[in-house]
């Protein structure tokens, strides 16, 4: 079993830009880097990070019609596949030096468990990295993951972490805090909640649970800079935004960005949940789900933020300037992602 810990900063002075040094790599840069999840919003800015950098990118994805438009401009490798199906895997990791596992779900859909895309779909991916001889892997978790955690997401999150931890490759563990940027599966879906409720937005819990937004570009920075530095290699990261907010803060900078207004109501999370039960009754792709909204009343921030601490990156702030892609969603989008998905 890998031995491994978690970072701890002692040091003192504000955070600087990664100083970009020649460093002993933690994988093999002659070979292709597969990264999972590759087209969805962590995955572009990764596969975007790396590719800058002179890495060879060798993307999973499911759709390639979605692939080609977020990834398109790119000189990455596709290989159409799903993190599910075990022959897939193996056949995408060939000859690769690293794998960067991205590939999760914040949401249970038809078809899609937590069970299944989160924890058995990591565990066939090492059993596949240890047949093709792929021992480097960066994994994507969260902060709160917990085998033990009594949220089922975290609770997922966790299991997979823990796989990762004991499988024997050199491993990393990255644990973000809420992630935002334009294809987040967090603000937006604040963003789409707030066309579809004129005058008054309810709060669950008042909006008083914290987190610790951080950058979808920021995450990026981070995965291709614990490929190269080779001291992050059983490690794991916490990583948070510029500071703590509150949901309604949160909430608040969105409207502005959005340039609207909503009266913020604070509204028992008990209160929510037969609301958020029958919503997922009756709608195909339900904004909310109980797990979800378990999330948005629990608080989310780090201790030792790895991301300002450790790999010296100035936080891109939670602000109305970077979430203006906010201001695409329309009462007739958000409508359609009920019954359409995103």
């Amino acid at each position: 079993m890998a031995r491994g810990g978690s970072y701890s900063y002692g040091g003192e002075g504000p955070a600087t830009a990664v100083a970009e040094q020649p460093q002993p790599l933690s994988a093999d840069k002659k070979k292709p880097v597969l990264v999972t999840g590759a087209s969805g919003m962590v995955g572009i800015h990764t596969c975007r990070e790396l590719s800058r950098k002179g890495w060879q990118v060798r993307a999973l994805i499911r759709d390639p019609a979605k692939a080609a438009m977020a990834l398109g401009q790119l000189p990455v490798e596709f290989r159409v596949g799903d993190v599910r199906d075990a022959t897939t895997l193996r056949s995408s990791l060939s000859g690769c030096g690293a794998v960067i596992h991205l590939a999760a779900i914040a949401i249970e859909k038809k078809g899609e468990s937590y069970r299944e895309s989160n924890t058995a779909a990591t565990e066939r991916l090492i059993s596949a990295a240890r047949a093709e001889n792929v021992d480097r892997v960066i994994f994507m978790s969260q902060n709160g993951a917990d085998s033990r955690s009594p949220y089922p997401f975290l609770r997922s999150k966790g299991v997979a972490q823990d796989s990762i931890k004991s499988s024997g490759l050199k491993w990393t563990v990255l644990r973000p805090s809420v992630i935002f940027g334009p294809e987040d599966q967090f603000v937006n879906v604040l963003g789409r909640l707030i066309k579809l409720t004129p005058k008054v937005f309810p709060l669950p819990g008042g909006g008083s649970a914290r987190f610790q937004p951080i950058a979808a570009d920021d995450v990026g920075r981070v995965v291709r800079l614990s490929l190269e530095k080779k001291e992050t290699i059983n490690q794991s990261y916490d990583l948070g935004g510029a500071v703590p907010l509150t949901l309604r803060q949160m909430t608040e900078r969105i409207l502005v960005a959005m340039g609207t207004h909503r009266k913020l109501v604070a509204v028992p999370v008990k209160a929510l949940r037969p609301v958020i039960a029958m919503a997922q009754r009756l709608l195909p792709n339900p904004p909310v789900t109980p797990s979800l909204l378990d999330l948005l009343s629990l608080d989310n921030t780090v201790t030792n933020n790895a991301l300002t601490d450790y790999f010296k990156i100035v936080p891109i702030p939670f602000a109305a300037d970077e979430l203006q892609y906010l201001r695409r969603i329309t009462v007739r989008n958000a409508l359609r992602s009920l019954f359409e998905g995103r």
